[in-house]
């Protein structure tokens, strides 16, 4: 197909290569030039057998592709007997073709968007300018845009959820890939240059080869804390400030008005924060997050100084610099004779200098280079923000315009965007462990024994009552249980770190599970217990230091969530703590449990239903509705283009802020190189002004009738998905044995359990490793089921109702990303490999029954795709996600027939549950799994 393995002289066609258009011509050659490479490398560090074996496999699959058959049984014929040593060599060559392969694609993606700037096209779709240009042509007005603009905030959080399998020295190994393969697309190579590049190119990929692709230990919360923090130098510290200048200028330029959006970038992290079900995380984890975030933001800042010191040269025989800068670089103790006429780097090194002393007083290091003098702290980051623009008012003085603007504001924004903290570590807890801990406070305290037992209404009482009074409930005199001690340092790691950094180091505490007011209640009381929740004297106010977010995450619960939340907000004591925090109510929406509860089109019409019901809850308090989208990187967990999903919201509910997780190997694609972040963050902040200023459901009239439509559907949806997963016989012990959910749960990649409890329910399964799961078999069940039959039995065979669907699918944003994401996901499962999976099932039979109900309802998914779309290829909407499927899904093939042959020798092993002896025949094969678990995910992208 691409001629991967194929050596140098190797003439095999490209059978693609006609059909595709001249624009991508240049990603099929990168690709091309990768598989050769790694083929010649194969050849030379395996063997000649080895490398015919993989070529073989490639042919099979390729040949088998391009003439539509399943290659499933030449696979298997070829693949079943061949020795575990062989295998390994196999998997991790197809597994690291998938992701060269991907990192073409990216390097192509920013390739083609250079070459729409060269040649000066319209702005693209999901750019900031497009955006802007869009909102112009509405006539939206200056005072609108300056009002939204200034208060934006769009906040990717990455959570404490990887399913990211890859290692960070294989991540900085692709990265330098991506780098040669941009330095051949912008440089002109000589003979000689051009083949010191190659050979340069096949030593990364050479590292590749001889690294291994799985770690040898399971990652713990702090390395996982780490994993993420790299990501700000690796390309949002970079990235961040410079988007927001950009925006400012673009409204400068098209509205006349100055505007400062400081936050319109608001990163935050769930990860050291995120304890629900996870035992790792500790009140000693927290304060490790919160210092690790701070480390980071301070070696940014004095980074940045460092560099303006040198870059900062200017004379004061040539400039006359401002008084005020003049006072700056007196004060620095900076005595050299060699910077006598030097103020800038004379003032900046005593900025350093200051700065290192902020770190050292809060995290106890200061990182970087050494200051040259101990001057006094700065307290704030606001402090060295006043002396920055010192700088930049005074290089404006002499004519140094351009200077300030590109270095020092830049650096101011990236201090106002990070501050001392770098993001918002959010905790997270289930609400179940709140009840537990209050209970004991209120019984030890003599307020209440049974709190556990007393209906609503009673508990409110109870905490609303405690809540008013400032006797606190804790006892030092006691000891409490391990629960509650742990939950209480929890809240005391809390005060320390907002002690240190100020209140946006932790902006909010999620709770999961929320279903009533008193679960709201629990934390402000737990918050008051710690000193986090406090009366003002000078205001008569009580104030809590973060904002208390509800997660609704179950089908049920986000059909009850208006309720709960109207009865919040009439609750006078919580609404007082909502007024004193600028009257905004966050919700935050779990897309990942409420699909596996009910199914993807059941799950996605109750979290739009409850979105535009919590708005109205809210517009009728008189509050302002945030909402927190708790997405997962597939579709079975919300995942899909971003810049449509934010589109596809009920009209009014982005309000200018939006929250939305980052998780897995999704946080990799979207921030590992600053080009990628740059056109991620972007597409959200480009979404975000387009649905806060534009109706983005125009459904006008129809809106009743199209609701019911999709309450009709949604219900039979639901009903056909849960009498599959909940109620079929023998279904769990399907799902475990057509998929390697057991035995992913030995992959390195997280720190927490697959499961919230010791059980083989799917209730008690994570949502993560489920969705993993059913990719890895190419079902991806989670996107889709279910949808098919319920599409036939709502239309029944009217046409007057088959019309009705497809003309309110080309109307309505919602409707239409729904289903677009639902394509997506099945132009990548593959019901013929799924069958090969389903001999995996000791029962036959169940086995049978089972995949053909499954069949059926894939095989009306894309009938009722064809007939809405109008169009028979299912990624007719996505070039280039089609083109990457031709390129790269015949390379997975091979892995899925040896997954399936490896699962099969495992379990005939007896699947060990302790470690298997190192060399052993079990451990070889328990390997071999995980190496295809990593290269199926890495070939699919979005499967976490």
């Amino acid at each position: 197909m691409i001629g991967f393995m194929a050596s140098e002289g190797d003439k095999d066609r490209d059978p693609e290569k006609d059909r595709d258009p001249e624009k991508d011509r240049e990603v099929s050659d990168d690709i091309r030039l990768l598989g050769r490479l790694l083929g010649d490398i194969v050849r030379r560090q395996e063997g000649t057998a080895t490398f015919d074996l993989i070529e073989a496999a490639r042919r099979v699959a390729v040949e088998t592709r391009r003439d539509g058959s399943a290659p499933v049984g030449q696979l298997h014929q070829l693949l079943s007997d061949v020795e575990v040593s062989a295998a390994l060599d196999v998997i991790r060559a197809f597994s690291w073709f998938s992701m060269l392969a991907n990192t073409a694609e990216d390097v192509h993606h920013e390739r083609r968007r250079r070459h729409h700037r060269r040649l000066g096209d319209a702005p693209q779709t999901g750019s900031v300018l497009a955006a802007l240009d869009r909102l112009q042509s509405e006539g939206i007005s200056a005072e609108r845009i300056s009002r939204v603009v200034g208060s934006l905030m769009v906040s990717p959080v990455i959570t404490a959820h990887p399913t990211e399998v890859r290692r960070r020295t294989i991540l900085d190994t692709i990265r330098e890939v991506a780098r040669l393969l941009d330095v051949r697309t912008r440089m002109a190579m000589d003979s000689v240059e051009l083949h010191e590049w190659e050979a340069e190119l096949a030593s990364q990929i050479l590292v590749l080869w001889q690294t291994a692709f799985l770690r040898l230990s399971r990652l713990r919360v702090r390395d996982e804390i780490g994993e993420a923090l790299r990501y700000y130098h690796a390309s949002l510290a970079q990235v961040v400030p410079e988007l927001r200048r950009d925006l400012e200028e673009a409204v400068r330029e098209r509205w006349g008005i100055e505007v400062s959006s400081p936050r319109v970038i608001s990163m935050g992290s769930w990860i050291g924060g995120d304890r629900d079900g996870n035992p790792f995380v500790t009140a000693e984890v927290v304060r490790s997050a919160v210092d690790a975030q701070a480390a980071t933001a301070l070696r940014l800042h004095l980074e940045a100084l460092e560099r303006l010191a040198i870059e900062l040269s200017m004379s004061a025989r040539l400039v006359t610099p401002t008084a005020e800068l003049l006072e700056l670089a007196d004060a620095s103790d900076d005595v050299s004779p060699f910077r006598t006429d030097e103020p800038y780097r004379r003032a900046l090194r005593g900025m350093h200098a200051r700065l290192s002393a902020a770190a050292l007083s809060l995290i106890g290091v200061a990182p970087g280079q050494q200051p040259h003098a101990v001057l006094e702290p700065y307290a704030s980051p606001a402090d060295l923000i006043v002396d920055l623009r010192v700088v930049a008012v005074s290089l404006r003085s002499h004519g140094a315009e351009e200077i300030a603007r590109r270095r020092v504001d830049t650096l101011i924004g990236q201090v106002e965007a990070f501050g001392f903290h770098l993001c918002g570590l959010d905790v997270r807890q289930n609400s179940a462990i709140h009840e537990e801990v209050v209970s004991e406070l209120l019984r030890v305290a003599a307020v209440e024994r049974g709190y556990e037992n007393l209906d609503e209404e009673q508990r409110v009482a109870i905490l609303t009552r405690e809540l008013a009074s400032p006797r606190p409930l804790r006892s030092h005199f006691h000891t409490y249980s391990d629960a509650t001690s742990s939950e209480l340092a929890i809240f005391e790691a809390i005060a320390d770190a907002m002690n240190r950094f100020g209140e946006r180091i932790i902006p909010h505490a999620v709770i999961s599970k929320a279903e009533s007011v008193s679960d709201v209640l629990e934390v402000a009381l737990l918050a008051r217990e710690t000193g986090l929740l406090r009366f003002d004297p000078a205001t008569g106010a009580t104030r809590c230091a973060f904002d208390v977010v509800p997660l609704f995450e179950t089908i049920d619960d986000l059909h009850r969530a208006p309720r709960t939340m109207e009865a919040l907000l009439r609750h006078p004591g919580y609404r007082e703590l909502v007024d004193a925090r600028g009257g905004w109510q966050e919700v935050m929406i779990g897309y990942s449990d409420s699909n596996k509860d009910g199914g993807y089109l059941a799950a996605n019409w109750a979290l739009y239903k409850a979105e535009a019901e919590l708005l109205v809850v809210a517009r009728d308090a008189g509050v302002r509705l945030r909402l927190f989208h708790g997405r997962g990187g597939t579709v079975g967990r919300g995942g899909g283009p971003s810049y449509d999903a934010i589109l596809a919201q009920p009209p009014g509910t982005v309000d200018g802020a939006i929250r939305i997780t980052e998780q897995g190997e999704v946080v990799s694609a979207k921030f590992s190189q600053p080009s990628l972040a740059r056109r991620n963050l972007e597409t959200l902040v480009a979404a975000t002004l387009e649905a806060t200023f534009l109706d983005t459901e125009r459904l006008g009239e129809d809106r009743v009738r199209s609701w019911q439509i999709l309450d009709e559907l949604a219900a039979l949806a639901l009903q056909e998905y849960r009498s599959l997963v909940y109620e079929t016989p023998g279904f769990v012990d399907f799902f475990r044995s057509i998929t390697p959910v057991a035995e992913l749960a030995k992959l390195n990649i997280g720190s927490r359990p697959a499961s919230r409890k010791p059980s083989d329910r799917i209730e008690d399964l994570r949502a993560i490793p489920w969705v993993f799961s059913w990719s890895q078999c190419r079902l991806m069940l989670p996107g889709w089921f279910g949808t098919g039959i319920a599409l036939d039995r709502w239309v029944d065979g009217d046409a007057t109702r088959a019309e009705e669907l497809r003309d309110l699918e080309s109307r309505w944003p919602f409707l239409r990303s729904m289903f677009s994401n639902m394509a997506m996901v099945m132009a990548k499962s593959d019901l013929s490999i799924a069958r090969h999976y389903a001999t995996l099932v000791p029962d036959q039979d169940v086995a049978s029954m089972i995949m053909d109900r499954i069949e059926l309802d894939h095989q009306r998914c894309r009938y009722w795709l064809e007939y809405l779309t109008g169009s028979s290829d299912l990624l007719a909407d996505n070039p280039p996600l089609a083109r990457s499927i031709r390129n790269r899904f015949p390379y997975l093939d091979p892995l899925n027939v040896l997954q399936v042959e490896l699962l099969r020798r495992y379990r005939e092993l007896g699947r060990p549950d302790g470690a298997a002896a190192p060399g052993s025949e079990a451990e070889l094969i328990e390997r071999g799994i995980l190496l295809t678990i990593n290269g199926l995910a890495t070939g699919l992208r979005n499967s976490g």
